[in-house]
């Protein structure tokens, strides 16, 4: 479903995937299956985003952001492409990537040119500004790692066992 307050370009968005009203996604951006692309969304060129994707409102993906599957990104989370942009002053987008599983919080900063591993969690508020590993928990300004959480998305004890769903 493509909402028809939406400017859609892009032909290569996989089915089922919603697309809300008040988003622009342009021609060459790559959407899977299955997402869930909230209203108020920008989605640039170069850009690739798995199947199984939630993108919340307010929330623009640069060129050079990808996303991979069963990623999670909350409301307004600002990403960078460029670490010093200027006006009219154009160059090749720094990546950064967010692999599969990965949840961002409400209102978090993603500087360009980090990988946010497997699984991994950053809390609401965050700045991140270095690659965070598989299955980590960071969170803060700037953010600081603060454990691990499990796939099911609990944080793990100090044995690394979830609570939740007893795996370790």
């Amino acid at each position: 479903m493509i909402h028809p307050l939406s400017d859609v370009q892009s032909k290569n968005i996989g089915e089922n995937t919603n697309i809300w009203q008040y988003c622009v996604v342009l021609k060459n951006a790559k959407i899977g299956s299955n997402c869930n692309i909230n209203f108020n969304v920008f989605i640039e060129n170069d850009v690739k985003i798995g199947n199984n994707v939630t993108i919340k409102s307010g929330v623009q993906i640069w060129d050079g952001i990808y996303i991979e599957d069963d990623v999670f990104v909350g409301p307004n989370v600002t990403f960078t492409n460029d670490f010093m942009p200027r006006s009219k002053h154009y160059k090749e987008p720094i990546k950064t990537t967010l692999q599969k599983g990965a949840s961002i919080g409400a209102n978090s900063t993603i500087v360009c040119g980090v990988k946010i591993g497997k699984y991994a969690m950053v809390g609401a508020g965050s700045v991140v500004t270095k690659n965070i590993g598989e299955q980590e928990l960071w969170y803060g300004n700037p953010a600081k790692f603060h454990g691990y959480v499990c796939k099911c998305g609990q944080k793990c004890d100090e044995s690394l066992v979830c609570k939740e769903c007893a795996k370790k």
